[in-house]
Parts: C-alpha cells; structure tokens; sequence
C-alpha cells in the first residue's frame, strides 16, 4: 500500500513541477515581449537588463560590486 501512495505522490510532485516549468516559460516569453516593447519605444534593452539584475540585489552587495568595478576602471585608466 505505501508503494502506491509514494507513487501517487511523486506523480502529483511531476505533475506540480511540469506546470510550474509551462507557466516559467510563459513567464519567460512575456518578458521578452516587455523588452521589445521597450526596445521599439527606444530604451536601451541591454541597459534595462542590467538594471534588473543590480536591483535584484541587495544594497551593500551593490555598492560593493560598484565600488570594485570603479576600482578596476581606475586601474585600467578607463
């Protein structure tokens, strides 16, 4: 009996995962459309996507990688 019910429940865990992976992708092609849409209004796409990962971060985290990159452009004489 508890074989079936350990299948049971992996089942419903695939099922589960299987419709969280269709709606990612859903997810996924919407925010390509958003940067289309942005990049035919004229904003600069790469420039968005960057913004979106810096405020992914947390602040000291930012400052930290700002502070070290303004560092290696001195260094470099950029």
């Amino acid at each position: 009996m508890s074989d079936s019910i350990s299948a049971e429940q992996l089942r419903l865990f695939i099922e589960r995962v299987e419709r969280l992976e269709e709606e990612k992708k859903g997810i996924g092609g919407d925010i390509k459309d958003t940067y289309g849409e942005a990049k035919a209004t004229g904003f600069d796409v790469k420039t968005m996507r960057e913004i979106v990962r810096l405020r992914k971060m947390e602040k000291h985290h930012r400052d930290e990688a700002e502070m070290l990159l303004e560092t290696y452009k001195q260094a470099l004489g950029i």
